[in-house]
């Protein structure tokens, strides 16, 4: 007799969950609970009512997004959120649908809400999805869901530090120092992820408060500190004006990363052209990996910055010779169009 259970499930539970109907126990360290099987009941999984989501990169294009549902509401974390939904990504854009959207945008013939896809994002955002499965009103400014909102903002810091999550020490890191035992690099890490974690979520306090610890992060001698450093004072945007003088000082850093982050605070601020930065550190990138994450920002400032400061393709140059049909390839040949 079919049956349905109204609980959460998540993608990590389905490895388990084939291990326990196959009578097989987990490993230690596996991620996941069942949801059928041996030892399951329907009340249990009825009672899961949390789970987890992420987002960091699709093809060639990143963006950060940490996700946290709790019954009818929904907590999303834009930790980049001046990159749009909408940052060109080469297979979306083969589709005519997507192809028709951005000109029906361009052409100022779209609403608000389907104009949204095309334009910054909130750092954070509250749903409330029984009212608002589209995920259209974004209630994180509401004082009727302060509480609300600053319960699911903890938790979701409480997933990302337990884990810890790897991704904000940067996949170049993860490709150098932590592929072959990621989980011994992220318990030997847990600490140093946690303060990475903290420092971007300076982004979330109002500005006053942020500033000082801010300064503080951007002269650290920890240069992931100083990449989320920088990556929070482009989430202020034009409320970082104080710290102009020393996030330009970081176009010069030794981390072509850094760099990059720099880049992206000069180009939403106005402050100055960061492409020629941008370029040099797109010629001293060492890695594939650290090639592409730089070629996710000159895209950002081709596309998205009102045509100030549009890429030259022929500009672009790297240290070693890209694969063959690489995602390095796809973004250098999009630039060149």
């Amino acid at each position: 007799m079919a049956s349905r259970t109204k609980g959460f499930v998540e993608f990590v539970d389905f490895g388990t969950t084939v291990l326990n109907l196959a009578g097989i126990s987990p490993p230690d360290g596996t991620d996941g609970r069942p949801f059928l099987g041996k030892g399951v009941t329907a009340s249990e999984v009825d009672a899961r009512q949390e789970t987890f989501g992420y987002a960091d990169r699709f093809d060639e294009k990143y963006d950060l997004v940490r996700t946290l549902r709790q019954g009818k509401f929904k907590y999303i974390r834009n930790f980049e959120p001046f990159l749009p939904d909408a940052l060109q990504n080469n297979y979306r854009y083969k589709m005519l649908a997507y192809q028709e959207w951005r000109d029906l945008y361009k052409q100022g013939k779209l609403n608000e809400v389907q104009s949204q896809f095309f334009q910054p994002k909130a750092p954070e955002a509250l749903y409330d999805l029984s009212a608002d499965p589209h995920e259209t009103k974004n209630l994180a400014d509401d004082p009727k869901f302060a509480d609300q909102l600053k319960q699911m903002r903890q938790r979701l810091n409480e997933r990302l530090k337990s884990m810890p999550d790897l991704s904000f020490v940067t996949e170049t890191t993860l490709y150098e120092s932590a592929f072959d035992q990621p989980v011994v690099f992220g318990q030997q890490h847990r600490e140093a992820i946690g303060e990475l974690i903290d420092v971007a979520n300076l982004a979330l306090l109002p500005w006053e408060q942020a500033e000082p610890r801010l300064r503080e992060a951007i002269a650290s001698d920890d240069w992931l500190i100083r990449y989320w450093a920088l990556v929070a004072c482009s989430s202020f945007g034009n409320q970082a004006e104080s710290l102009t003088s020393v996030i330009e000082q970081r176009l010069q850093d030794l981390e072509p990363l850094v760099v990059m982050r720099a880049v992206e605070f000069a180009a939403i601020a106005g402050t100055k052209d960061p492409r020629p930065a941008l370029y040099r550190s797109l010629q001293r990138a060492t890695s594939e990996s650290e090639s592409l994450r730089l070629l996710n920002t000159a895209v950002f400032l081709n596309d998205h910055t009102d045509g100030r400061f549009p890429i030259d393709a022929r500009r672009i140059n790297f240290l070693f010779k890209p694969k063959p049909r690489s995602e390095l390839l796809r973004r250098t040949e999009y630039l060149a169009r």
